[in-house]
């Protein structure tokens, strides 16, 4: 039997009914989310099924949206069974204040530094991660880089030169 973004999403919501949502394909890759408090059994089953099998996780990162209270964070997987050679991604949302979801250590040993970078970057507290700590940036930053909290560049400086960086002005 092939396997199929349907035969997957249908097996998904027999298992999990209205708690996996938001189905999309971009690109011809199945997506969905799920609650934080969820990552792991879906990963479980997802993991687990003997069809299924997705027994390697490619990817996690975060992604910060400013615009939506409540699920500021969202933490995106993406997994591949190996065997069939299908991937797919989920996301589980979180709000900024309290930015916890659980671990995928125990489940995949790639989880170990992608969650940690992601923390590095985004300020997700893995929970029951066994060495969650910074490891690109130093340790005193107390912010996180990557999330959209700060303005891209001051507008009001006056000691650069935009004609320098290839903007506004004449080439000629």
């Amino acid at each position: 039997m092939e396997l199929t973004n349907d035969y997957i999403r249908q097996r998904l919501e027999e298992k999990f009914g209205g708690e996996v949502y938001s189905f999309e394909e971009p690109y011809g890759m199945l997506t969905f989310e799920t609650a934080k408090t969820n990552n792991l059994k879906v990963m479980q089953f997802l993991f687990d099924d003997a069809e299924l099998r997705f027994q390697f996780l490619t990817d996690l990162t975060a992604v910060h949206y400013p615009n939506q209270p409540g699920r500021e964070l969202a933490v995106v997987y993406h997994l591949h069974n190996l065997v069939d050679n299908v991937r797919i991604r989920f996301k589980v949302f979180t709000a900024i204040e309290q930015p916890d979801v659980f671990t995928a250590t125990s489940l995949y040993a790639t989880a170990n530094w992608m969650e940690r970078e992601t923390y590095d970057f985004f300020g997700v507290n893995f929970v029951g991660h066994p060495n969650l700590k910074r490891i690109l940036n130093v340790d005193e930053m107390d912010y996180f880089p990557m999330r959209k909290e700060f303005p891209l560049e001051d507008q009001t400086r006056i000691d650069k030169d935009d004609e320098m960086f290839g903007r506004g002005g004449s080439i000629f």
